[in-house]
């Protein structure tokens, strides 16, 4: 019965399957029964990670487990030489505290689901043995009968019995934006698309005209909202790119940090035997906290705070902060067309009468636009049919066009207030108008008609030609009012053509061009009348209309995507349309947006549902328009694009998106249409609900991402330094001694380290970081020459720390005062050291002198605080028995500036050396002789 394609059969034959009765619906023992059997109608969530699962999982991160290892071991020997284990406790707090960052990031709870549940409704009516009871919907079964009214929300799947002038809301099911006309007398075939099975009700959905009597067929998860919750639940969280390569760092790091830990502990016992064991494993202990960047877990959090708070002014809202590197790493952009392409707002494009056709300039629902012929603006109302088009437009019509805050907006149909807005561009204002042509009748619209049409009485205006006391006026679909017409209206209502076979096809042709184009088209006829209309027989009223012409009627793109998209194309980002609506409508918007070529393939869900996974893996990389999708198909076709290496953007607004929202590398949200259910499975939620805001929001995680790597290359850079220096010191000095404390190294780590890398951190852009590609998202974080160039500085730092280490122990040897102070002019020496680094790392290529100290006044307030800091633990007595410095005379401390600043000056030759190399290997241009 699960497998039931309720679409494929008659309503008998779906009240007989589920043994149903249609007068009395279900007995009380069959609803008992069934609750046993089907369950409880409601969404079932699964268990996820507890609180204390997702704090535990801090800790198997593998540099805080050798961090937790050096700290005990430190502790042990600060215990054993009756000491207090300062560095111990340093450490565990440090560890701590990047396990709270991490804990904090991951413990958001899923709400997803909860906001799925909330689209059940609290209570239906039912009808149970012959009687009508309201029962909650989770009491419902399948072979239930309920009933359905206009506002009422859909409280399970159902086949349709009975429906009267029935239309229903399914955009968050399936992503249209006009209401679906439902009827219980069709059969469909098999293969029809979620949107097109108009003889079914949806759970989750909402009934907007009309009344139903609806055979429930499917309820709980086996709904299609349950499905799409099955499917949500389904989705498993990848790592970021960025997570992926902290996990590479941090193991490179650790597995560094082993060896060379195992080379001087084991080297040091062969030359020095095993009495010098205790003093290695002190060298190791500082070794071990001197390579891993403890600083860094909270500088990356701070950074991708910030990043969030300058996409949130570009009108992107990052729900999760890893997203925010992601962003800079998207190399397709699956994007929804209503709302998000499309301004959501029908617009006329097009004009067409006997005696012409004109293109309507203009946007939104603003009244202000051009009737334009051959690139030349014309006055509509100096052509008699045209302007009886245009009233028409006015008068059969229920919406009204009014100024609300500033802004003109529709109340009522958008379709039918585009053309109050069409009306308006010509200078006819809908209120005046309306009371002049008083209206004596109206026949509205039904599914059933496809038309509606009104009489009014007629008033003497020298912009419209007619003789009558009455005017019938009509519209519809073209196909539908041809029938009703008997004449073309060639120069006036009263100039007139019969209506012969070559009229008929001209106007049929017009019209399948333009439905080509993506477009909805209207027709538009009129009727002179002596009386009026009898109300209870439309039929009369209508027939032997006249025809005025049609108009083609489009939701207009966003004026600002044609630039984004070609943004996206430079920036070699492949945007890609994914829609519920129409193959033709979807096809013609992105080729006019550039995201699709004319004569390229356009993929329906029908022909995706027949692909296999490796078909459709193949497909994707050609395909960048896919129409009529269910929600199945659009996380197949993200998870198709992931399996490509394509790091994945995807938007939607309806519960049909929230799986491949998740699913994708970056689910965006629409702020403005967009159910809750969308924007909890979201990483990101666009406020304006503005396609051009992704491509804004894409550019700030570029830059996230390039400073990400810029305060990499300067922490590791130095760490590298710290680790040589202190490796080499037992080998290089006459006693096995360490420059460097466990407690200084954390210092140098978090603050020396930390206050320059956040400086780092809010570095402008560079002016080209949306003309390239975007890295290859499986790039290692050492990738383009960056873990070259820590090494390369790190054995720098190295070099000139051991210089000043070698002349510091001699002196300090040989003249008055505490001979350890060597060590403290280390310590000064390499914090002092990175000062330098933190300026000269700014810019790979442009000096320092060449680049506007204002362009990031923070990293000058970072450079000054820091080293006003590390003066205090030198010269403060409290800071200074803390951290076990000395003081330093004058002459030591201008000794230490001195070789701090070597660092600066070698980075900068680096700079000036790869320029000249650059220039002496450039292509010499030929030149021709004349």
């Amino acid at each position: 019965m699960d497998d039931q394609q309720w679409h494929t059969v008659e309503a008998a034959a779906a009240l007989a399957n589920l043994e149903s009765d249609r007068d009395c619906g279900l007995s009380s023992t069959a609803v008992e029964q069934r609750q046993a059997e089907y369950g409880p109608n409601a969404i079932q969530e699964t268990g996820g990670r507890s609180r204390l699962r997702i704090l535990l999982d801090q800790f198997t991160n593998v540099m805080l487990l050798m961090l937790i290892g050096v700290a005990v071991i430190s502790g042990v020997l600060s215990l054993r030489a009756g000491e207090t284990p300062k560095d111990a406790i340093a450490i565990f707090a440090i560890v701590l505290l990047n396990a709270v960052l991490g804990y904090l990031q991951e413990n958001r709870a899923e709400q997803a689901l909860s906001a799925l549940k909330q689209l059940s409704a609290p209570a239906v009516r039912t009808l149970r043995q012959g009687e009508i009871r309201e029962v909650p919907a989770a009491a419902l079964v399948p072979g239930d009968i309920i009933l359905l009214e206009a506002g009422d929300q859909v409280a399970a799947d159902g086949r349709l019995l009975e429906a009267a002038n029935l239309q229903a809301r399914e955009s968050a099911l399936t992503g249209e934006a006009q209401a679906v006309t439902k009827k219980a007398e069709i059969v469909l075939e098999a293969d029809a698309a979620l949107g097109d099975r108009k003889n079914l009700v949806f759970q989750g959905t909402e009934i907007v005209q009309g009344r139903a009597q609806v055979l429930v067929t499917r309820t709980g998860m086996k709904t299609e909202l349950g499905r799409i919750a099955d499917m949500l639940q389904g989705v498993e969280a990848e790592d970021t790119p960025l997570q992926r390569r902290m996990g590479q760092l941090s193991n490179a790091l650790v597995l560094g940090s082993l060896i060379l830990v195992a080379i001087v502990v084991i080297g040091g016992v062969v030359a020095m035997g095993w009495q010098a064991f205790e003093e290695l494993l002190t060298v190791s202990l500082s070794m071990a906290v001197a390579v891993v960047p403890e600083g860094l877990p909270a500088v990356i959090t701070v950074t991708l705070a910030i990043g969030t708070q300058r996409m949130v002014r570009r009108q992107a809202l990052i729900r999760r902060l890893p997203a925010v590197e992601t962003l800079g790493s998207v190399t397709t952009i699956c994007s929804d067309k209503t709302g998000t392409l499309t301004q959501n707002k029908m617009v006329v494009q097009s004009v067409h009468t006997p005696s012409g056709g004109w293109q309507v300039s203009g946007e939104g629902y603003a009244p202000e636009g051009n009737f334009l012929q051959a690139e030349e603006s014309i006055q509509p109302l100096e052509q008699p049919v045209l302007a009886l088009l245009l009233l028409d437009c006015v008068l059969c019509n229920d919406a009204v066009l009014q100024k609300q805050d500033g802004e003109w907006a529709i109340m009522g149909d958008p379709t039918e207030g585009s053309l109050v807005v069409l009306a308006g561009k010509a200078g006819l204002e809908q209120q005046p108008l309306t009371y002049q042509f008083k209206r004596r009748a109206e026949f509205p619209f039904s599914s059933e008609r496809k038309r509606m049409s009104v009489a009014v009485e007629a008033a003497e205006d020298s912009r419209f030609q007619f003789d009558s006391p009455y005017l019938l006026l009509a519209k519809g679909s073209p196909e539908i009012l041809l029938d009703y017409c008997n004449a073309v209206a060639v120069e006036s209502l009263g100039e007139t053509e019969a209506m012969e076979r070559g009229w008929r096809d001209l106007v049929l042709q017009t019209n399948e061009r333009l439905a080509g184009q993506g477009m909805r088209v209207l027709g538009f006829a009129a009727r002179p009348l002596t009386e009026i209309p009898d109300a209870d027989d439309p039929d009369a009223a209508e027939r032997d209309l006249v025809w005025l012409g049609m108009v083609g009627l489009i939701d207009a793109p966003r004026p600002e995507v044609r630039e984004a998209v070609k943004r996206c194309r430079q920036a070699g980002i492949r945007p890609v349309m994914i829609t519920g609506d129409h193959p033709l409508t979807a096809r013609a918007l992105a080729i006019d947006l550039g995201i699709s070529e004319t004569g390229a393939e356009a993929l329906r869900g029908q022909q995706l549902e027949q692909m296999s996974q490796p078909e459709l893996e193949e497909a994707v990389q050609r395909v960048s328009v896919y129409a009529r999708v269910a929600p199945e198909h659009k996380l197949r076709i993200v998870q198709a694009l992931q399996k490509q290496h394509q790091v994945v953007a995807m938007t939607g607004d309806g519960v049909n998106d929230a799986p491949a929202l998740k699913q994708a590398d970056i689910g965006i949200a629409m702020g403005i249409t967009g159910t809750d259910v969308s924007k909890e499975a979201s990483d990101m939620v666009l406020l304006d609900d503005n396609f051009a805001s992704i491509v804004a929001a894409t550019e700030e995680g570029r830059v996230v991402y390039s400073n990400i790597r810029r305060f990499i290359k300067y922490i590791l850079g130095s760490n590298i330094g710290e680790v040589l220096t202190i490796a080499l010191s037992p080998l290089l000095l006459p006693v096995v001694a360490v420059p460097l404390t466990p407690l200084q190294i954390l210092w140098m780590n978090l603050v020396t380290d930390g206050f320059p890398a956040l400086a780092l951190a809010v570095e402008p852009p560079e002016p080209n970081v949306m003309n390239r590609p975007p890295y290859d998202p499986q790039e290692s974080i050492f990738a383009r020459g960056l873990g070259f160039y820590m090494v390369r500085i790190g054995i720098i730092f190295g070099i000139i720390a051991i210089m000043l280490m070698l002349w510091a122990y001699d002196y300090a040897q040989t003249t008055p005062g505490d001979p350890d102070r060597w060590k403290t002019m280390v310590f000064t020496m390499l914090c002092l050291s990175q000062m330098g680094h933190a300026i000269a790392v700014r810019s790979d290529r442009r000096l320092a002198v060449e680049m506007s100290p204002f362009s990031n006044p923070f990293i000058l307030l970072a450079v000054g605080v820091t080293t006003l800091l590390q003066l205090a633990l030198v010269y403060v007595p409290p800071l200074r028995n803390f951290f076990g410095t000395h003081a330093l005379t004058l002459t030591e401390l201008a000794v230490c500036f001195g070789f701090s600043t070597l660092i600066f000056v070698w980075v900068e030759l680096e700079k000036l050396f790869i320029r000249a190399w650059m220039r002496s290997h450039r292509p010499v241009e030929k030149r021709t002789v004349q």
